[in-house]
């Protein structure tokens, strides 16, 4: 593994592990779809990069930067509707709203 990928990984895998320790003392819906954020958006692509450049171009390294760019594309979507869901349930926005 070249130093780059593994700074990659490193990385990648430290967003993580804040985000998992600090979504340990959220206590709301929301507050831990806030700390997911990171995760899908900065910690995973990060990983997926480092794997990719570590493993050369291949079809595994397609696969794993495919997995990557839909996790980075879904992620945040998947967030705000679960993060809408939530403000509805608890009466902070009209449900009659459009989205």
């Amino acid at each position: 593994m070249t130093v780059v990928a593994q700074v990659l990984v490193f990385a990648g895998v430290a967003v993580v592990v804040v985000s998992a320790l600090a979504m340990l003392r959220a206590r709301t819906l929301l507050n831990r779809l806030h700390l997911l954020a990171p995760v899908t958006t900065l910690g995973a692509p990060l990983i997926g990069l480092g794997l990719a450049l570590a493993t050369g171009w291949n079809l595994g390294s397609g696969a794993i930067l495919l997995t990557v760019v839909l996790l980075a594309v879904t992620g945040p979507v998947l967030q705000s509707a679960a993060g809408r869901v939530e403000a509805q349930r608890r009466g902070a926005i009209d449900e009659d709203l459009p989205s």
